[in-house]
């Protein structure tokens, strides 16, 4: 059996999104972000660092608790071995791609998010430098996909789930896929996707109504 602790954010979504591509079998446990359930004791016994998503394995006694979501992704492709060659220059440059994601994207689209919707009081300078740090990136990205269709090169993998969870929500940072055709066409290619779509139904599920 497969639980993944998540709610609808960037990084919660891909893990979904890798177990609906892979065709494995999981259940959805419920973390409120918004009402602070990350910060439960319940919670905080699977992650400490106190974020989701959380995959959780049971098979026998002894649960295997795996943390942050690019190597919840590694983890799941190695295990039914699709969505991440196996060796070589491909492999390479997945990994190239997910600590780009985790090193460079999401702490830029997070942190320009948080200063322009969360942040206790104005932060000018702070707001600007991580907004241009996000429009950067995603110049990047239209860059590289202009020669291949997908973020590690002509198959899709784990890496394009990674990118793919924070443009889901680019609507947090403040960003737009306007006047770049070839990252458009990637997330357009992306969210057509049969289990891209089920994975974030079931996600946007978790949000109680209104």
């Amino acid at each position: 059996m497969i639980e993944v602790h998540a709610f609808a954010t960037p990084n919660s979504v891909k893990v979904p999104i890798a177990l609906e591509e892979l065709g494995l079998a999981y259940e959805l446990r419920p973390v409120n972000v918004r009402k602070g359930e990350q910060t439960d004791a319940a919670f905080l016994a699977l992650n400490p660092n106190g974020k989701v998503p959380v995959l959780v394995e049971r098979d026998g006694d002894a649960p295997f608790v795996l943390t942050e979501s690019a190597a919840i992704l590694v983890h799941l492709a190695e295990t039914i071995g699709r969505l991440l060659p196996t060796q070589g220059p491909g492999r390479a440059r997945v990994f190239e791609q997910l600590f780009f994601h985790a090193s460079a994207l999401s702490p830029a689209f997070g942190n320009a998010g948080f200063f322009k919707r969360s942040s206790p009081e104005p932060q000018p300078i702070a707001e600007a430098r991580f907004s241009a740090e996000a429009e950067r990136i995603l110049d990047l990205l239209e860059t590289k996909l202009a020669t291949q269709r997908f973020a590690a090169g002509d198959d899709f993998t784990i890496a394009d789930i990674a990118h793919f969870g924070w443009l889901w929500r680019r609507a947090f940072p403040g960003v737009t896929l306007d006047d770049r055709p070839n990252l458009s066409r990637w997330y357009d290619q992306i969210a057509a996707r049969p289990a891209v779509q089920r994975a974030i139904a079931r996600v946007e599920a978790l949000v109680p109504a209104a």
